[in-house]
């Protein structure tokens, strides 16, 4: 017997990790886990017969608001959650680390708004949090900016293929990702061209269409050029290249194709896209399924299930960017005015867990690794998060994969008052969660305090 006294044992579990699963209880000590496997005891014991303990999840991509001091805000409507909801939302659904999209406003600097969100999160969250600066176009100081962030550990930066800036400014590009590179960061692409997206909107909104024709307003051809565009910038530098939410059968030929001539390029498809198809868009709660990319067509779904299978979708990220209904279905919200993105923390775990795993066969170790380990290994986490091994964060999940529930609006955490998965029928549910030893979550009741979240400093991109 360990003659250690744990923190806090979990007995009897499953546990699952990227590499296969075993049953074992585990030690938790300082926060870490200290033990898997073996005699042990602890201060307190959870007793988790018939559950399987999972990684808490790693979900790279939230769009979380900052609050009303954001430069910039004029008072049009925005995304709904913060670092307190969207923390909440992420921990009650087995997510206990999330990298947020870090806008910078007004005449912030990348670093700048780096330094506001950071001094939020510390106040705020209470899942750990790593922060993604976006490029805010060709400023002076966007390189130097990139460099001390980097320096800093924020080794990641974001570009929009899809604004005319980039398109305009080249070069500034190629010398932000330059640098980047030189930084030991990736660097993440929205991937559509802005020229095709601005011509196909126009002729759609002269021609009086409204948004049963959104999918036709940002074709996948659009996604195509773009990602065309993102991988031979990748060619050109060298430099690790994640595609975020991509989602199309073509997109994804295009980097399974970079990948077999060796680029680092990496993929990331978000849940919207697994689980809902372009019909959507023909009721009159079409606006409410907005996002960017739009909804695809069933065999693009289909590919993407595949490609999540056989490991050319390398990460399941939320893109979570909550709305509330009456700002999604106001007459403002318009072809060529997107409100775009929709709420998925609460929902994305029990969805994926109850199509992929149950449903589809998807071995829950491959689900675990797009994630858990493979995000934690691209954003420099790893194996500090992401897995579940002596010395890591003690973050643990325990599901109980046969409990059946119904997705409703009313039962999230997040500040959205709709679920695009609204009377869906999952099973597999979330018990208890646990995030660096404490838990924060436990049958429906959450514990953890604002504040209680950490703002994670990164090293280098992992390959995988």
């Amino acid at each position: 017997m360990d003659n250690r006294r744990f923190d806090l044992v979990v007995r009897g579990a499953t546990v699952v990790t990227a590499e296969g699963q075993t049953r074992a209880d585990v030690g938790v000590l300082e926060g870490k886990v200290g033990r898997v496997g073996g005699a042990m005891q602890g201060a307190r014991e959870i007793q988790a017969q018939g559950l399987h303990i999972l990684p808490g999840v790693v979900d790279p991509h939230v769009h979380l608001t900052t609050g009303p001091e954001l430069p910039g805000d004029i008072g049009e409507p925005r995304w709904v959650d913060d670092f307190t909801s969207g923390s909440a939302a992420a921990l009650a659904a087995g997510i206990t680390t999330l990298g947020n999209m870090t806008f910078a406003g007004g005449i912030e600097t990348m670093h700048d708004a780096i330094g506001r969100e950071s001094a939020q999160v510390v106040r705020q969250s209470m899942a750990d949090i790593f922060l993604h600066p976006v490029w805010a176009g060709p400023q002076p100081s966007a390189v130097e900016d990139l460099q001390r962030l980097c320096g800093e550990g924020h080794r990641s930066f974001k570009l929009f293929t899809c604004v005319p800036e980039f398109d305009h400014h080249g070069t500034h590009v190629v010398r932000a990702i330059q640098a980047a590179r030189a930084g030991g960061a990736i660097t993440l692409m929205h991937c559509e061209d802005s020229a095709m997206v601005d011509c196909s909107t126009r002729g759609l909104v002269a021609s009086g269409c409204g948004f049963e024709h959104y999918a036709q307003c940002r074709p996948p051809l659009s996604e195509v050029i773009a990602v065309q565009r993102a991988v031979a910038l990748c060619e050109l530098t060298g430099a690790p290249t994640y595609i975020v939410h991509l989602s199309c059968a073509r997109a994804l030929r295009v980097c399974q194709d970079a990948r077999a001539r060796g680029l680092p390029v990496y993929v990331e498809t978000r849940p919207l896209y697994l689980h809902l198809t372009e019909d959507r868009y023909r009721g009159d709660s079409a606006p409410l399924f907005v996002g960017q990319p739009p909804l695809r067509t069933p065999q693009d779904r289909e590919a993407l299930w595949a490609g999540v299978a056989d490991g050319s979708i390398h990460t399941v990220g939320s893109d979570h960017a909550p709305w509330r209904r009456a700002d999604k279905m106001d007459a403002k919200h318009t072809l060529d005015k997107l409100r775009a993105g929709v709420a998925e923390l609460d929902s994305m775990m029990p969805m994926l867990i109850s199509e992929g795993v149950h449903r589809r066969g998807l071995p829950i170790e491959r689900l675990v690794a797009v994630t858990t380990a493979n995000p934690a290994r691209l954003f420099g986490l790893y194996p500090r998060k992401g897995t579940i091994a002596v010395g890591s964060d003690a973050d643990l999940v325990l599901w109980d994969l046969q409990r059946c529930k119904t997705m409703r609006a009313a039962d999230m955490r997040s500040r959205a008052d709709y679920s695009a998965y609204e009377g869906a029928e999952v099973t597999g549910w979330p018990v208890l969660t646990i995030r660096r030893g404490e838990v924060v979550f436990e049958e429906g009741q959450l514990l953890a305090k604002p504040g209680s979240g950490q703002l994670l400093l990164r090293g280098s991109t992992q390959k995988i």
